[in-house]
């Protein structure tokens, strides 16, 4: 059993985490009173205020970061010290978090952490979905899946899988408003805008002959959900750009089809982000390793060649 200290460090990260007394209460399957009692249990020990809180978000008091910085690394240093001591234990135990986008998440990860979960009993698998960005030290993550390259250079990064990204259209759009021959045709077609992060509205980018080029389109629909603007695609709605491993079953049916093969938007390559390899856990080191067996033997067919 967790002595109280630990177990409050770990309430207390939890709780920054999800930014939600609720929600740290349905993580720990507790009543949002009984966590709200335990926070203020804290408080009291500790004799400061932690946690300025709302009806619906609880933010850290200056106070709380400094409790949330200490406690994070002294989670970390518990969890090194577990790991050293039961290093030559063969089996892998201990609690893996897991960062993935919603909807990769929900399709791919989830099912792939379940499999690891059946390989692995001793190991406590935790997955989270979000897509904003997350702070692997604060929230105590172990790993982060993401498609394309995060800005943070602090992160060690291993790519899983390759992963093209192709200008695409349905048969019934095409027959109706015909097949771009060149970049500029584009400016007269219908597009799908599938808005990212903070991509400019309407820009595509492509990689032509080694050369860059960038094109200013007209969006006929636009939504930031990737499953939404490949439906549009799909019922004939316009020219969108996606990457091979949502296509590649949509084009293999003839539900889609590649257009201008020969320019190529940047890749969107599958990374699992983690902090090092110096003190990573061996349950985290065995689930990248799954994982990059996993995406190996999973290959998109019916794709233009790598140097189309």
């Amino acid at each position: 059993m967790k002595n109280d200290f630990s177990s409050d460090l770990e309430f207390f990260v939890l709780l920054a985490r999800h930014g939600s007394l609720t929600a740290a209460a349905r993580a720990l399957d507790i009543t949002p009173p009984a966590a709200t009692k335990r926070l203020t249990l804290m408080e009291e020990r500790l004799g400061v205020r932690l946690v300025n809180r709302t009806t619906r978000s609880a933010s850290l008091t200056q106070e709380g970061e400094t409790y949330l910085s200490h406690a994070a690394r002294i989670l970390e240093q518990l969890s090194e010290m577990r790991e050293a001591v039961t290093r030559n234990n063969s089996e892998l135990r201990g609690q893996l978090v897991i960062n993935a986008t919603l909807g990769f998440g929900r399709t791919t990860i989830a099912p792939l952490a379940s499999e690891f979960a059946r390989l692995h009993p001793h190991v406590e698998v935790d997955v989270e979905l979000t897509d904003r960005p997350v702070d692997l030290i604060e929230g105590r993550i172990d790993m982060a899946i993401r498609f394309g390259e995060l800005p943070d250079k602090r992160l060690n990064a291993r790519r899983l899988m390759s992963n093209r990204r192709f200008l695409c259209a349905s048969p019934r759009y095409l027959e109706r408003f015909g097949e771009p021959k060149t970049l500029a045709d584009l400016a007269q077609h219908r597009c799908i805008i599938h808005k990212q992060n903070d991509d400019a509205y309407g820009i595509w980018r492509f990689m032509h002959d080694q050369h860059n080029e960038v094109m200013k389109v007209k969006g006929a629909m636009a939504s930031n959900d990737g499953d939404i603007v490949l439906g549009w695609a799909i019922d004939g709605h316009g020219i969108l750009i996606r990457s091979e491993w949502d296509l590649a079953k949509y084009l293999e049916s003839g539900r889609l089809k590649v257009v201008l093969p020969e320019f190529n938007p940047p890749s969107a390559d599958l990374y699992v982000y983690y902090l090092n390899k110096k003190n990573q856990s061996a349950r985290a080191r065995a689930f990248i390793d799954f994982l990059a067996e996993k995406f190996k033997k999973r290959r998109a067919s019916n794709l233009p060649p790598a140097d189309a």
